[in-house]
């Protein structure tokens, strides 16, 4: 490839240093044990003694006495407590427990193979930790070459482009250069602004007429087999032979 595909000083060149890129391993990442101070250190390496600076301790300040403020319990003398001996009673100590020694059957010989007896080495197969995804290394995918089609190529020279823009008010055939409203501008004004208003009317809605709103008897409610018998005969009132009407109204 010639010199001018490619674009400033940079050039493909060899990795000065080791990059993890380069390893399928954790590589670098584990270290030899340190051989300089107290933590961490290589225990095939001789370790020399450390010392450190201890804290400041009261002293003699925590052990004042209170002074003469607190008098002194009756049978104490200069010597110390009262020489007579005083005896208490005391409850009854609880016993100890019993020391309970594992057996034979507490132990399993066959599990201590590995330790007893040489073995080779054994190597187990752990998830990946917590810190290899902070490595994130860009893969092929992250790398583009230039493109060697349109007007972008770094090394051939493109042809001049066209493109069809939107249509533009201005400069054009329909360019509105006086600037004034046209008739559909106006709002047509009601004639009932400037002339004599005509009459209006309204349809309202309909009213129910005045009637009898008692519920009346259908023809279902008449028993027409129970008036066809012949009617009894009842005691009517009695009425005198001398009583005479009441006459209202006496012609002339």
């Amino acid at each position: 490839m010639s010199a001018n595909a490619w674009v400033g000083s940079w050039r493909p060149h060899r990795p000065r240093g080791p990059i993890a890129a380069l390893y399928s391993s954790p590589g670098p990442k584990y270290g030899l044990p340190t051989n300089v101070g107290y933590h961490l250190h290589d225990p095939s390496r001789g370790r020399a003694p450390a010392y450190s600076f201890g804290v400041r301790v009261g002293g003699r300040l925590d052990e004042r006495s209170p002074g003469p403020a607190y008098l002194l319990p009756p049978g104490t003398t200069a010597k110390g407590k009262d020489g007579t001996p005083a005896f208490s009673i005391y409850g009854r100590p609880r016993d100890l427990p019993p020391i309970r020694t594992p057996g034979p059957g507490c132990y399993s010989p066959e599990r201590a193979s590995g330790l007893a007896f040489p073995s080779a080495p054994a190597c187990a197969l752990r998830s990946r930790t917590r810190q290899g995804t902070s490595h994130q290394t860009p893969g092929p995918a992250a790398y583009r070459l230039p493109p060697m089609l349109g007007p972008r190529v770094v090394s051939k020279s493109s042809a001049p482009n066209y493109s069809i823009p939107g249509r533009s008010n201005v400069g054009a055939f329909y360019e509105d250069l006086c600037k004034m409203p046209g008739p559909c501008s106006y709002r047509l004004v009601d004639a009932d602004v400037y002339k004599r208003r005509a009459p209006r009317y309204s349809m309202l809605a309909r009213n129910a007429l005045p009637g009898d709103t008692t519920t009346k008897p259908g023809p279902g409610a008449y028993s027409l087999e129970q008036h066809g018998q012949q009617r009894g005969l009842t005691f009517g009132i009695r009425h005198s032979d001398y009583l005479a009407p009441l006459i209202v109204d006496v012609p002339d």
